[in-house]
């Protein structure tokens, strides 16, 4: 197949070859100890190289950010504040350059792209706006009860493939507006958005305050093992999440988990199907489905089933998917080979159980790792796509007749990041989203997400939160100082 010539000048403009991304350690670019190729999902082919860190490199890294942090802890609140601040603007003066990486590595259509690249700055814009202030717990004749809260030291942070850089940004900002340092490593899958940005960033900040180093497993493992860090903040998998904690436990790391998702969305019997089908079919469909808070389980009242089928499938039926290049193209492929083959398993799986497919249910006959757009109906709660989370463009929409069963339904998985419930009678359906055993719960929209407000899982979904003055405090070491009158 013929690539679209965008994407040869993004690899033309970008020069990759003739310029590759670094390690950044101690403020420095360096070269890792070896390359590995990335792999560019539309093509399923190399389009380049990224450093592979020692494992005595990261212990350079580890090594520098504890040499800054006292430093960076002493500097004033706004005085980090404005420095971050700074890191928004390099973002939005790069976002061109950014997106194009992003497109390449990840597989997402260019808009969409760009768009993570300014949703990045943007949450590190309203994060840096909070603050965490001393707390007085007690006032009275016997003395003065204070709450502070103190940097815990170096952070590492582990983040994920599906997106680069809004999910790499605000571990960074997390760390370091509360006076920590921070070892990134990003998914080996999308280095390079990551590489950039932080190779960009040292200008801006101190020596060994922002160190990134990429490579695989077994480096993410020796982070989370480094008796050095003092907190491991990780996005990914619910089996990865396990092990960074088991990795953690040697020293008793703080940590902040955000795991799978496999979220459900009830449809209630007031909904009217054509009003909510394109917003259900976003929060299912956006990006591949490679959301860990995408709906990865519809549950619609019997009486609409049929109908809310058809309006979804319709609209798969319809949707472009390609390249991340190409023009009009809304879905890209799926990341890499590895999810790649999970999905179509699952969907051999659906299909061995008698599944009967809306839309979709097969691999496109093109170059690259893409998948169909699908609907599917007619399984039971044990089947792999109800019981797993696909994390991929796959949507299965069971049939309730009971909103108590519904809800029970929902509430069976293992897993509660969000969920969402659907229905005409707002106040009714809010009763209804507050018995979701979930850390977020919304009522008639579900993919949102707003720096300002905490945003973590329940069950094994997660340990801790991110974001809001909550989620900062996860990166701290309460301390209580306590004078007498």
């Amino acid at each position: 197949m013929e690539h679209h010539p965008m994407r040869a000048e993004a690899l033309r403009t970008l020069r990759l070859d003739d310029t590759p991304l670094m390690l950044s350690i101690d403020g420095q670019a360096r070269e890792g100890e070896s390359r590995f190729e990335v792999i560019d999902p539309a093509t399923a082919q190399p389009f380049a190289t990224a450093p592979e860190a020692s494992l005595a490199q990261l212990d350079e890294a580890v090594a520098a950010a504890r040499r800054a942090q006292p430093a960076w802890a002493a500097r004033p609140w706004a005085e980090r504040r404005q420095k971050l601040l700074a890191l928004a603007d390099l973002l939005l003066q790069d976002l061109e350059s950014l997106a194009w990486l992003i497109t390449l590595e990840q597989g997402k259509p260019l808009p969409r792209a760009r768009d993570e690249v300014a949703r990045a700055a943007a949450q590190l814009q309203r994060l840096v706006a909070l603050d965490v202030p001393v707390e007085t717990l007690r006032e009275d004749a016997q003395g003065r009860v204070e709450l502070h809260h103190r940097p815990l030291g170096v952070v590492g942070a582990i983040t994920p493939w599906n997106m680069p850089l809004v999910l790499c940004v605000p571990k960074i900002v997390h760390a370091l507006l509360t006076g920590n340092t921070i070892v990134v490593k990003p998914s080996p899958y999308t280095p390079l958005s990551a590489l950039r940005f932080a190779q960009r960033a040292q200008a801006l900040l101190p020596a060994g305050t922002l160190n990134m180093v990429s490579g695989g497993n077994d480096l993410g493992r020796a982070l989370a093992e480094h008796p050095d860090i003092q907190k491991i903040s990780f996005t990914g998998s619910a089996a990865t999440g396990r092990k960074v904690m088991a990795s953690s436990a040697g020293t008793l790391k703080r940590l902040t988990l955000e795991l799978g998702g496999n979220d459900a969305a009830i449809v209630l019997p007031d909904a009217d199907p054509e009003a909510i089908a394109q917003p259900l079919f976003n929060a299912a469909f956006a990006n591949s489905g490679q959301i860990c808070m995408a709906i990865k389980r519809l549950y619609v009242h019997e009486r609409l089933h049929g109908a809310v089928c058809e309006a979804l499938a319709q609209r798969a039926k319809a949707v472009a998917v390609g390249g991340g290049f190409e023009p009009g193209v809304v879905l890209g492929p799926v990341q890499n080979a590895a999810q790649h083959r999970i999905v179509l398993g699952i969907l051999d799986d659906a299909r061995e159980r008698g599944a009967r497919f809306h839309a979709g249910g097969q691999a496109l006959d093109r170059e690259g790792y893409f998948i169909a757009p699908t609907v599917v109906s007619g399984l039971a709660d044990d089947s792999r796509l109800v019981a797993e989370e696909p994390f991929g463009p796959v949507l299965p929409v069971l049939s309730f007749t009971d909103v108590d069963e519904a809800v029970q339904r929902a509430n069976a998985s293992p897993y509660g990041l969000t969920g969402s419930v659907w229905g005409r009678d707002v106040p009714a359906a809010a009763r209804v989203a507050a018995r979701l055993e979930v850390g977020t719960a919304s009522v008639n929209q579900h993919l949102w997400l707003d720096a300002q407000i905490p945003f973590g899982g329940a069950k094994q979904s997660g340990l801790g939160s991110e974001y809001a003055a909550q989620g900062l405090k996860h990166y701290m070491q309460a301390h209580v100082v306590n004078a007498p009158a």
